[in-house]
Formats: C-alpha cells, structure tokens, sequence
C-alpha cells in the first residue's frame, strides 16, 4: 500500500494503526538502507494535518513522542550497520564503489561535518538514509552521533509535524488538503536536486582526474 500510493496517507494514519505505520515507515528510512524511498516527510506532514483537521483518532501528543523515538532508533541501528558491516563491505580495493579508501574519507569526514551531517541531513530524503550509515562506517564517535542524532530527530520529526498542523488550521489547507499531498511530493523532488547536482559534479571530477 505505502508503495501504490506513497503521496496519499490518510487511510494508513486515520486509523487506530497509525502509530505504528509511523513508527515502521520513519525507523526503515532512517535506519535501513533499502527504506530509501519511503516517504517520511509525506507522513509526518500528513499527521499534522490530520490532527488539525480532525480526520485521526491519534492525538498530537502522540505523534511528536513516537515519530522522533522511531527516527532515533532507526538511525541507531543505521550506524550500527554500518559499524560492522563497513570494513567488510568496503573492504574492495578494485571495486568501484566499495573501496577501501572511501572509509578513509567517511571517518575524516565526519570527524570535522559529522555534527552537522547528522542534523541537516534528517531534512534531505536519501541523504537521511545514507548518512546514518556512513557514519558507522567513517566511525563517528557513537556518543557524539548519539547526541546530534537525538537532536535532529527532534527538530525533523516534530518540526514536521508541527508544521503540518499549524497549515491544517487554515481554512484554505482545510479546502484543498487533497493537493497538499502533491505540493509535498514537490517539495521533496525540490530537495533532491542539489543531491543530484552534487553526485553528477563529482563524478564529473572523478572523470577528469582519470583523464589526467
């Protein structure tokens, strides 16, 4: 279901379930990298909006203490893959993309951008995902990802979702809350780009280099 129709949730959050959906959908995309394409941002905007406009049996208070709590959890188990599963994973040095040097460059990384690798990248899709785990894999130190990570997931979730009821008390949201769900599936694809842009300039440069 969440894969037919990842834009319209009000059927999976109405319900007496949809903490649990929550909770599922938010540790997948923050922890495990397959849950990339989950839609967490649609979710926890959509929570928002249905407590403001009453379609949801779930009180407010609910969704800010759970969503956080999976996100955190998710990305907990993220780095602890990718703690383990780094040196053997990248443990490649002909491959293309698993080399050796590239956890290297993870663990410098994140030690001089981690802290803010792990908040600011709660709000960009994929990234959230893929970060969690690198982070395991450039060894941050857990106690340090622990912190920032509880912190980012507190702003992103609740943000979110605060965000979410606070438009859901207009009354023109309240009108047109059926094409909410497409102005967040833009604003996601919006989010993207600079992602994309990025990952094309580098291989770009890789290319160049080569060619040198």
């Amino acid at each position: 279901m969440l894969l037919a129709n990842p834009i319209s949730p009000d059927s999976l959050l109405s319900g007496s379930g949809a903490l649990v959906v929550l909770a599922v959908v938010l540790f997948a995309e923050c922890g495990l990298l397959l849950g990339f394409f989950l839609p967490g941002d649609t979710l926890l905007f959509a929570a928002g909006i249905l407590v403001a406009t009453g379609d949801t049996s779930t009180s407010l208070a609910a969704f800010l203490i759970v969503a956080p709590i999976a996100a955190i959890i998710g990305n907990l188990v993220g780095y602890a893959i990718g703690y383990r599963a780094g040196p053997v994973v990248f443990d490649r040095p002909r491959s293309r993309i698993f080399r050796p040097e590239f956890v290297d460059r993870s663990h410098r990384f994140y030690e001089r951008f981690g802290s803010w690798t792990v908040i600011i990248g709660r709000f960009v899709p994929i990234v959230r995902t893929v970060a969690t785990v690198m982070a395991g894999v450039g060894r941050m130190r857990f106690g340090l990802y622990a912190l920032y990570s509880t912190v980012g997931g507190i702003l992103w979730a609740d943000g979110v979702i605060l965000l979410g009821d606070a438009l859901g008390k207009i009354h023109f949201v309240q009108q047109h809350k059926g094409d909410i769900d497409y102005v967040i599936l833009v604003v996601v694809v919006l989010t993207l780009i600079p992602v994309v842009l990025h990952a094309i300039q580098g291989r770009r440069g890789r290319g160049d280099s080569a060619a040198r």
